[in-house]
């Protein structure tokens, strides 16, 4: 049998961005949501992060990362929007 993982699925904060979709509409200042996180080993985390136009509305984005993660530190969730912040993609998002 595989390994156990532990799933945290506490939602925490998200992210401001203003970003276009695959179908190329643009979202200002879109929702961005880190879920279902994973601690994959105790220094591994695994989450995807699902964009909406605003919190009102469905998921339009969908995407996984995975990270380092330090046991001593922060919430895991903080964590992963800590990384998120130092991608390109999520250049000049904001804290909400």
């Amino acid at each position: 049998m595989g390994k156990r993982r532990k799933f945290i699925k506490e939602k925490i904060m998200a992210l401001n961005k203003t970003t276009t979709s695959s179908q190329g509409f643009e979202a200002v200042n879109a929702y961005h949501r880190v879920e279902g996180l994973c601690l994959v080993t105790n220094e591994m985390i695994s989450f995807r992060v699902r964009t909406y136009k605003d919190v009102a509305f469905s998921a339009f984005a969908d995407n996984g990362y995975s990270c380092t993660y330090d046991i001593t530190g922060e919430n895991p969730i903080k964590q992963a929007y800590e990384y998120l912040k130092t991608l390109p993609e999520f250049a000049n998002a904001t804290d909400c």
